[in-house]
């Protein structure tokens, strides 16, 4: 599958993407409490840059200190105290308004990845981080990135060592230095291109599993050597085109061991033998089975956003929720230390999901 234009796909994408169907069972509901009580004027992220109709809340987390951090492409980063909203931009010393995504370290700092590269936040001030890169290495072939350093994806693994996902291949930061991640240098060397990989995890077992738009299927590195894993090819249907895809982005282990990945088509399990697809058939979310994020909430349910709304699993089926979203397309989502559940959507939508519908956390301002 040769790589696909970022943004023009998405966008053609965007339109016509909706839950298949009513919902079959709700969300557990959440404890009551007076963290859950939503006051009657609730704080908005404010969207102040750019078209109301265009840009994302990309990518989220919580901090050590209960903060919720919301990274946009456009409109920079936002904090949330769960009391107001804090924008941070260029001005405040970010190396770009375009946020891809946000890990916080286990010694409480904050790395941001963008367009432009690579920022580091101590709490106090944002400092831009030069990720040097190798002299060999080979010009980006598509015209889009091909002046941009843009950080995809970070992972911190169990031993400390960072892991960057970048438009210039993968490199591991060790508290010191940065080294590029590159086997088999001499045979081309996996990871010794562009845009292989766009999203990195660590399994319990140490492993780390690679995925992105540029491969076919994903990779398993288990510390000496890269293993390749063919996929089941999954097809999109747009109108009269049929898109087919097999390549996928890791995105978490299950308490119960499986490896989920997912694309533009659907959604992988991995059990450790077999792959198993799940796609808009099973009751993935919009009229597609496009899947963006998954992640897993303390009640042991997986959480499935894509084009069409939220999709939750409970092991046997899928019940779709989208009441209140402006745009379906969900991003991101983050389940809050009080089990709040936040979603980031196209549009530079931000919702706090209460079990059945969406409540508005975002608005546009010229």
């Amino acid at each position: 599958m040769k790589y696909i234009h970022f943004f023009t796909f998405l966008t053609i994408l965007l339109f016509g993407n909706a839950c298949n169907g009513s919902p079959k069972k709700d969300l557990p509901k959440e404890k009551v409490s007076e963290s859950n009580i939503i006051p009657a004027a609730h704080p908005k992220l404010i969207k102040t840059i750019g078209d109301p109709r265009y840009g994302n809340v990309q990518c989220s987390l919580q901090d050590k200190a209960g903060n919720l951090w919301f990274g946009t492409t456009e409109n920079g980063l936002y904090k949330y105290d769960g009391k107001s909203f804090r924008q941070f931009l260029v001005t405040n010393g970010l190396n770009s308004n375009n946020i891809s995504c946000i890990l916080e370290d286990k010694d409480g700092k904050i790395w941001i990845g963008t367009d432009a590269g690579l920022c580091l936040y101590d709490g106090k001030i944002f400092t831009k981080i030069q990720i040097p890169l190798p002299k060999k290495l080979p010009p980006n072939k598509n015209e889009y990135y091909r002046h941009s350093h843009w950080v995809f994806n970070i992972m911190q693994a169990k031993s400390g060592k960072l892991w960057f996902a970048t438009i210039d291949g993968v490199y591991i930061y060790d508290g010191k230095s940065f080294t590029p991640f590159i086997i088999n240098e001499a045979a081309g060397g996996f990871m010794s291109t562009n845009n292989n990989a766009e999203y990195i995890l660590e399994d319990k077992a140490g492993n780390i599993w690679f995925g992105g738009r540029g491969n076919q299927g994903v990779y398993r590195y288990d510390g000496k050597s890269v293993t390749n894993f063919k996929l089941k090819e999954l097809t999109l249907q747009f109108e009269s085109r049929r898109v087919v895809h097999s390549w996928a982005w890791p995105q978490l282990q299950d308490k119960n061991g499986n490896i989920w990945f997912s694309n533009w088509a659907g959604a992988y399990r991995y059990n450790g033998k077999t792959f198993t697809s799940f796609t808009k058939s099973d009751g993935l979310p919009g009229n597609n089975g496009l899947v963006s994020k998954i992640i897993e909430d303390k009640n042991g349910n997986l959480l499935f956003g894509g084009a069409g709304g939220l999709s939750s699993y409970d092991g046997k089926s899928f019940t779709c929720f989208k009441d209140g979203l402006i745009n379906p397309w969900i991003w991101t989502i983050l389940e809050d230390k009080t089990e709040n559940l936040w979603v980031g959507t196209r549009e530079t939508g931000l919702y706090l999901f209460d079990g059945k519908i969406f409540i508005n956390y975002s608005e546009y301002k010229h």
